[in-house]
């Protein structure tokens, strides 16, 4: 019988890496989420019309442990079955990755495993035993239990309805758990464009230990059950804050909005959503 998985995506618009932070500029719609204390604010990029079906981005400007539980629990999403929390343990000596202390309480709440897997490239996570001591380090082996999925090989995934793939390789402990929370730190990537969701479930969420100064100041912390919806997002937030002219050069540049598309035409999400602030 295949397992089916259940995931929920976070991302933190906050000082990372090179990019991130910013505000919204759209105008206030009816909420969709039942409490008249929100905000949300409809967003469709494609030029389509909007319907009811569209994912629903929560979001808080509260960057603390509490904010993060709060817009968690907002998702109204309750992981099933043994919990896996992937994230991205930083590369040494100073990359910007999520600070145990901000994320233990949804850990806790969600009683979850924070896993990993080992990079491709050189570096400190290249190697398990490393890898671990990189954990150990950055304090999460601390807050939970710690996991580098493909410590002892892979396994693979069938791929329907790709374009290319017909299979994907992910770390045999994949198969061990039911449900996954991703938690990504947004930020301008070298390569991809942008990193977020997509990138954190797909391969890793940054490589570079010694990053540079953001342009952006901090916006918040974003939550979704759709990667692409809370991607489009996190882009839509960044490109209108002030001093995102570098972020936007360089998504053009590496053509980053193609993974967006792409991911939409395959189905793996919507680019169209509704934000919904927490916090008004």
């Amino acid at each position: 019988m295949r397992k089916r998985f259940l995931p929920f995506f976070l991302t933190f618009l906050l000082l990372s890496m090179v990019f991130t932070g910013c505000s919204t500029q759209n105008e206030p719609t009816t909420g969709s989420s039942g409490n008249q204390d929100q905000t949300s604010y409809n967003v469709n990029p494609s030029g389509t019309d909007s319907d009811s079906d569209v994912p629903t981005v929560y979001m808080t400007a509260d960057i603390s442990s509490e904010g993060m539980l709060a817009v968690f629990e907002a998702l109204g999403w309750t992981p099933t079955g043994n919990v896996a929390v992937k994230l991205f343990t930083g590369e040494p000596p100073a990359s910007n990755y999520l600070r145990p202390e901000l994320i233990k309480d949804v850990v806790d709440t969600v009683n979850g495993t924070i896993v990993e897997c080992n990079t491709a490239y050189g570096g400190s996570r290249s190697e398990t035993a490393m890898h671990y001591q990189v954990a150990e380090d950055h304090g999460f082996t601390a807050i939970a239990d710690f996991q580098i999925l493909d410590e002892d090989g892979s396994m693979t995934l069938p791929v329907e309805g790709g374009s290319v793939l017909t299979e994907n390789y992910v770390g045999a402990a994949f198969a061990d758990y039911d449900s996954y929370v991703v938690l990504s730190h947004f930020k301008g990537h070298a390569m991809a464009g942008f990193g977020g969701a997509i990138k954190n479930i797909s391969i890793d969420c940054d490589c570079d230990g010694n990053p540079a100064e953001p342009d952006i100041h901090d916006i918040g912390i974003l939550a979704s059950t759709d990667p692409v919806a809370i991607d489009q997002a996190s882009i839509d937030l960044c490109f209108a804050a002030e001093g995102s002219e570098s972020l936007q050069q360089r998504v053009e540049r590496q053509n980053g909005l193609h993974t967006l598309e792409h991911a939409e035409e395959i189905g793996l999400g919507s680019r169209t959503y509704d934000l919904v602030n927490i916090d008004e």
